[in-house]
C-alpha cells in the first residue's frame, strides 16, 4: 500500500508539473495587436486571466482575513455552504442540508456523498472536524501554533477558542461519515451565514499533515475540493490555477485555466484590461469611470455595496487613550469632501459602522459626526494637547474595494489632521505583514482598514470589530455595555429586538471612536466585452466556476 501511495504521488507530481509548464506558458504568451491597432487578448479562449489588488497573505483557510486570500481560496476550496450568485443568500454546497433541533443552539449538516479532494482523498465529516478542529483548538497539534499560526478570524467570529470561556463553540461531533454536528455555548441564528463565510474553506486533511507549519504559503500546497486545482505560486507575480476534472458540480467551471495577475495599481489593472493581457479585474478607481464607459471593448461592473472603510485610532497609545481626542480626530476630518473627492458618486459617508442596506438595524437618529476643525482644536486642547502630538499613520499597501487609493486618502487624512497641530507621519509595510503586525501588542497607532460584510447580517460587522475577542488590534479596548449588547443580539431570534440592541450598540460605539467610519463604497470592477458569466457578490469574492470567455 505504501509503495503504491509512493507511486501515485510520483505521478501526480509529474502531471502537476507539466501542467504548470503548459499553463505557464499559455499565460505568458506576449500581447499582439491586430492590423487596426487594436490590442488582442495575450491568452487563449480557455485561459482566464484576473487582475487582482495583490498577493493573498497565504492559501490556508481560516488564517486569513483579507479579501485577496480570500478571492483565490474561493476558487480552490468549497465551504459547507455558499451564497446565491449576487446575493447574502445561503444555498448549500459541501452540505446538502442543515437545521437546528433547538432554535439555533445546535447545528447539524449533511454532507454532500462522492465528493474528493484534489489529492483524491475523501471529502467526509472528518475532514470537516480536522478542519473547524485546527482553527478553533489551540492544543490541536495540526494547527501549528508554534509556527505563528493564529486563525484570528474564528476568535472574532466566534468568540474565541476552545478552552475559552468566551467561545461559542462547545463541542464539534462526527455523527457519521456525512453528518456533522456543531454544538453552541448559546443559540447564534446565523451560525450557518457565518460558517459559510470565504475564510472557511475546507482543506484536504491529508495535504495539511504533508506539508506541516508550511501549508498554504507560496512553494508549498493548496488543496480543496473547489472548482480549480492549485498548480504555482510566483510571489509578486501570479498564482496559476486549472480546472478541478472532477468537480461535483457538473459542467463547471467553464474554463480550463484561470489565472491570479497581481497588480496592485488600479489604473495598471484598468491599462492591462485595456491592453487585453488581463480579462477581468476588481476595484477600479472610481475616477476611471469615464474611461472605462468610452472604452467599447469593456464592460463596468458594479458589486452590490456591502462594506465600510475605517479609521483605527488605537487608545493603547496614551494621546488616543483619552475618548475627547479620537472624536476630535474624527470632527477634524472632512470625510464628506474625501468622499466626493475620491469616490465619484460611489459611495456615502455617514456615522454607521454598518452599511446602508442593514439600515432596518442601525439607530435613526444616529448623525453624521459634524466637521469643525476650529470645534476639534478646541477639543484637543481641553484633552491636554493643545499644541497637537505625533501619529504614525498606517496605510495599505493595495488597493480595496473601500480604500481604492489607500494612500491618497491617507495623505487627505493627513492633511485635515494637520490643521489640529497632529504632526502625521505615514507608513506602509507589505500586505500579509501590515495584517499580521496589527495584531501584535500594542499595534499601530493609527491605520486604515474596512470590511466587507461575509455574510447579510449586523453581526457580522459590529461583532467582528467591537465584539468581545475582536478588538485586539485596537489595544483589546473593552466596554462591557457594547458587549452585553451584541452578546444578547445575536442570541435574539426576534428581529425587531434585534435592531433595537444593535442601535443602542451602535450609538455608543460612534461615540468611542475607536473606529472611525469613513466610507461605504460601491465598488467598480470592470470586464472585457467577451466575458460573461461573471457576477460580483455583495461579500467582496466569489468563484469564478461561471465565468467564460468567447
Amino acid at each position: 500500500m505504501i509503495r503504491r501511495m509512493k507511486r501515485w504521488q510520483a505521478a501526480l507530481m509529474i502531471l502537476t508539473a507539466a501542467l504548470t509548464v503548459t499553463l505557464s506558458n499559455c499565460a505568458q504568451q506576449p500581447t499582439t495587436t491586430s492590423e487596426a491597432g487594436s490590442p488582442a487578448a495575450q491568452t487563449d479562449v480557455s485561459t482566464l486571466v484576473f487582475g487582482s489588488g495583490g498577493d493573498p497573505a497565504n492559501l490556508e483557510p481560516g488564517n486569513i482575513e483579507d479579501g485577496n486570500s480570500i478571492y483565490v481560496q474561493q476558487q480552490i476550496y468549497d465551504r459547507l455552504l455558499d451564497y446565491k450568485p449576487g446575493t447574502t443568500d445561503l444555498e448549500p454546497a459541501l452540505a446538502t442540508e442543515w437545521s437546528s433541533p433547538d432554535d439555533g443552539k445546535t447545528w447539524e449538516f449533511k454532507l454532500r456523498e462522492g465528493v474528493t479532494f484534489h489529492d483524491g482523498t475523501p471529502f467526509n465529516a472528518e475532514a470537516v472536524r480536522f478542519n473547524v478542529n485546527r482553527w478553533w483548538d489551540p492544543n490541536d497539534p495540526q494547527g501549528f501554533r508554534d509556527a505563528g499560526k493564529t486563525y484570528a478570524v474564528w476568535e472574532g467570529l466566534f468568540g474565541g477558542y476552545k478552552g475559552s470561556d468566551a467561545s461559542l463553540l462547545q463541542d464539534i461531533q462526527v455523527v457519521d461519515d456525512l453528518t456533522i454536528r456543531f454544538v453552541l455555548k448559546e443559540p447564534f441564528a446565523a451560525f450557518p451565514a457565518a460558517i459559510a463565510s470565504g475564510y472557511f474553506g475546507i482543506a484536504s486533511p491529508e495535504a495539511i499533515k504533508t506539508a506541516g507549519a508550511d501549508y498554504g504559503i507560496a512553494g508549498a500546497q493548496a488543496v480543496g475540493t473547489g472548482p480549480f486545482v492549485f498548480q504555482e505560486w510566483r510571489t509578486g507575480d501570479r498564482i496559476l490555477l486549472t480546472r478541478n476534472p472532477n468537480y461535483w458540480k457538473q459542467d463547471f467551471p467553464k474554463e480550463e485555466n484561470l489565472v491570479f495577475r497581481f497588480i496592485k495599481e488600479p489604473s495598471a489593472r484598468l491599462a492591462e484590461l485595456r491592453a487585453g493581457s488581463i480579462d477581468f479585474t476588481v476595484d477600479i478607481a472610481p475616477d476611471q469611470l469615464d474611461e472605462l464607459q468610452s472604452d467599447p471593448n469593456l464592460q463596468e461592473v458594479r458589486r452590490p455595496p456591502f462594506n465600510v472603510g475605517y479609521l483605527a485610532l488605537n487608545p493603547s497609545y496614551e494621546p488616543l487613550s483619552k475618548k475627547e481626542v479620537r472624536q476630535a480626530i474624527s470632527m477634524a476630518i472632512n470625510k464628506q469632501e474625501i468622499v466626493d473627492g475620491f469616490w465619484s458618486g460611489l459611495a456615502t459617508t455617514d456615522a454607521h459602522f454598518t452599511p446602508p442596506s442593514l439600515k432596518d438595524f442601525q439607530a435613526p437618529d444616529l448623525k453624521p459626526v459634524e466637521y469643525n476643525p476650529e470645534r476639534a482644536k478646541q477639543m484637543l486642547a481641553d484633552a491636554g494637547y493643545p499644541n497637537g502630538f505625533d501619529l504614525e499613520l498606517w496605510y495599505m499597501p493595495v488597493s480595496r474595494p473601500y480604500f481604492p487609493t489607500p494612500k491618497p486618502i491617507a495623505e487627505a487624512i493627513a492633511a485635515d489632521l494637520s490643521a489640529l497641530g497632529i504632526r502625521v507621519t505615514l507608513n506602509t509595510k507589505d500586505w500579509a505583514a501590515y495584517l499580521d503586525d496589527r495584531l501584535k501588542a500594542p499595534g499601530y497607532q493609527a491605520y486604515m482598514l474596512g470590511w466587507t460584510g461575509d455574510y447579510g447580517d449586523p453581526d457580522n460587522f459590529l461583532y467582528y470589530h467591537f465584539g468581545r475577542g475582536g478588538t485586539k488590534d485596537i489595544g483589546n479596548w473593552e466596554n462591557p455595555q457594547v458587549f452585553q449588547l451584541l452578546d444578547e443580539a445575536r442570541q435574539t431570534a426576534d428581529q425587531a429586538k434585534r435592531a433595537q440592541l444593535y442601535a443602542q450598540a451602535e450609538k455608543i460605539i460612534a461615540d468611542e471612536a475607536v473606529r472611525v467610519p469613513i466610507v461605504h463604497s460601491q465598488p467598480l470592477n470592470a470586464q472585457r466585452a467577451n466575458i460573461s458569466g461573471w457576477s460580483p457578490s455583495p461579500l467582496g469574492s466569489e468563484s469564478f466556476e461561471t465565468v467564460e470567455k468567447s
